[in-house]
Order: structure tokens, then sequence, then C-alpha cells
């Protein structure tokens, strides 16, 4: 798969960039033409929480886009120095203002169409006092049957909540890893 050429430019100079092969290198990356300086891109990496109060699962309603005012898991962009789990749980509380335990890491899914990366975590919510942030319309608590799945706005959220139910029909958690095309 070839992504897009985002580096137009050196972000040290400012002079053009070229993607090239580095000599000590086996794929192209971004390179300066002035001063040569290399510029690698990476994966981003997305984090969330499954949030879980006693048979229910915890949703927010998209208020901005993509896939604004569809239905997902309080996820978002990992910072810098910051590790999965605390930006997990960074984005439980800005998206659904819901105070959680995390359980464990429950799904990494690849989404190399995209160059991204999502953790998910299972988490245990504390109480139901719920204080959605700017980014989300609304959050909810759903029984499986009451998930609203045709409105789940990212397939690596629709596969950790069928992944979630499966498992807890089963009576057994465990780490899922998979790709999205």
């Amino acid at each position: 798969m070839h992504l897009p050429r985002r580096i137009q430019h050196c972000r040290l100079c400012g002079a053009r960039a070229e993607y090239r092969v580095p000599a000590d290198d086996n794929r192209e990356r971004a390179t300066c033409t002035a001063c040569g300086e290399i510029h690698y891109e990476n994966p981003i990496n997305v984090v969330g929480t499954v949030p879980v109060w006693g048979d229910q699962v915890l949703l927010c309603r998209r208020a901005i886009e993509p896939r604004y005012g569809l239905w997902t898991l309080p996820a978002g962009f990992l910072e810098l120095g910051e590790s999965t789990d605390a930006g997990a749980v960074r984005e439980t509380v800005e998206e659904a203002g819901a105070r959680i335990e995390l359980e464990g890491l429950y799904t990494i899914l690849n989404v190399v169409r995209v160059g991204q990366v999502h953790f998910f975590y299972r988490a245990r919510m504390l109480d139901t006092t719920l204080d959605p942030g700017p980014e989300t319309l609304e959050a909810q608590l759903f029984r499986e049957h009451e998930v609203p799945w045709d409105q789940i706005a990212f397939r690596t959220v629709r596969q950790t909540l069928e992944h979630f139910f499966e498992d807890r029909r089963r009576g057994r958690f465990e780490l899922h890893t998979g790709e999205i095309g």
C-alpha cells in the first residue's frame, strides 16, 4: 500500500522535501533537498475504552467530524508524553466525563490505509455520573440489544463492541488483534 506523500517542506529549514530511499534505509522517506534532514512518518495511535456499568456499555454521540452525530466508544488521539492507558482514561473523561478503572488492554486494531493503530481498554465505570465534553453531543449507556448498530461511527468501534459482547457471553475476555481494511 502506498500512502500519500504528505511532507512537502523540511521542518528544520523550510526547503523543499522529496521522497527518496536514504542510503541506510529500505523505503522512501521525505528528505530535505537542502539540509538532508530525513523526516519519518509513523502511524497515529488512537486510544479509548469500553466503559461498562453492569450489563451496559457507554457510547458517545459525536459532536465533531468525521462522522458527526454517530455513536462511538470514548476515544481519541494519543498525545506525546502519554502512555496508551493514560490516554485512554483521559479521552474517556474528556468525551464522556466518566470516572473509570481500567481492566486491561482489549483490542489492538490496525487501520493501515489511514496509518492508524487503535487501542481499546476494557473499563469499569465507578459511577453513572456523566459530563460529556464539547466533542460529544450526548453520552449514554446501552445494553447489547439497545446499541444503535446502524449508527456506529467507526469499524474499529463496531469490531471492538462485537468482540466485547461475544466475550461476555462466553464469560472470558481476551486480547483481540486485527486489521481493518
